[in-house]
């Protein structure tokens, strides 16, 4: 992506386009959003906040999405997926900045449904072991053609891996050193909340990702609505459960060989103990990454159940009207 000064042409005729200066960053798409985007005009904005993640003064630390839109009157049609017979909505998606870590922008993955005309609920997705790859941006534009904003976050700088020793690395920096991911994660759900105006919010993650999107609920109980883990170790530690607000949906294998059936038992019985709202479902036979197709523990029935799961969950849980659905 070259960073460059452009037009960018929020309404067909180009009455009211507006000249971008390459030294736009992430306070400036705020400003831009809360002075000249009208709050109905969520597509607006989302277009506007996609134009501007080429346009600020570092260098690009995110490859984006292979055949992504280009978004210059074009559009990405999702096809169908997992067996899924209902046609979709057309996605409009593209890499954005949405926060800083250290000093430096992080960038996401940014999809909204191209018909969107008003604020949608929102879903902030946390990737896997092996980083913010291009396996995670479709399931992103995937899931935002349900009819969601959604914000993939990258939790590890840029860095992608198929190497299961260096996706250990990855982890063991963020384990060691925590307050980076919690800080970017933080500014992703301000970001949707904030800017995009998402009236409501889940945070979902798959594996190292899963574990983060507890956290997430629990760090941010007054803003996260939902949370689904798929197969995350995640704590059964009641003092840190307790402040968790969020309903839970955690989707899990029997045969996981990290989090394993005694660690999911003792999660059910600390959510129990709180009396929180959560559901829990293990597939039996699958194992860690049962959902992800590129996986050789994939599991194709076990991961249509989970994603039909997952969508039933977000529609309860982020109230997402019919017209919006």
């Amino acid at each position: 992506m070259t960073t460059k000064t452009g037009d960018l042409h929020p309404d067909p005729s180009g009455e009211n386009s507006i000249t971008l200066s390459p030294d736009w960053g992430l306070q400036e798409t705020a400003m831009f959003a809360n002075k000249v985007v009208e709050p109905a005009l969520v597509a607006v904005l989302a277009l506007s906040l996609i134009g501007l993640a080429a346009c600020d003064s570092g260098t690009e630390t995110t490859a984006p999405a292979e055949g992504a839109s280009a978004l210059a009157g074009t559009e990405a049609e999702t096809g169908e997926a997992r067996g899924e017979s209902q046609a979709r909505r057309a996605v409009l998606s593209d890499q954005l900045p949405y926060g800083e870590v250290d000093d430096e922008l992080v960038y996401g993955h940014f999809a909204f449904p191209s018909d969107m005309i008003e604020p949608l609920p929102a879903v902030v997705m946390i990737h896997e072991r092996w980083g913010l790859n291009d396996a995670a941006r479709e399931r992103a534009d995937e899931l935002a053609a349900e009819g969601y904003i959604v914000l993939a976050i990258d939790l590890f700088q840029g860095k992608t891996t198929t190497d299961p020793a260096e996706a250990r690395d990855f982890m063991t920096a963020v384990i060691e050193n925590p307050d980076p991911a919690a800080g970017n994660i933080r500014s992703a759900v301000e970001f949707v909340g904030e800017t995009a105006g998402a009236p409501s919010m889940a945070v979902l993650g798959w594996g190292f990702g899963g574990t983060w999107a507890v956290n997430a609920a629990s760090l941010l109980p007054d803003e996260v609505d939902a949370a689904i883990v798929y197969y995350g170790q995640v704590t059964s530690d009641e003092a840190t459960l307790r402040s968790v607000t969020a309903p839970i949906l955690g989707l899990f294998g029997e045969n996981d060989r990290v989090v394993k059936l005694e660690s999911i038992n003792a999660l059910r019985t600390s959510l129990d103990r709180l009396r929180k709202d959560y559901e829990i479902q293990v597939y039996p036979g699958a194992g860690s990454g049962f959902a992800n197709p590129q996986s050789n523990r994939y599991d194709a029935a076990a991961a249509d159940d989970a994603w039909r799961r997952t969508l039933e969950f977000l529609r309860v849980h982020l109230a997402v009207s019919d017209e919006a659905s």
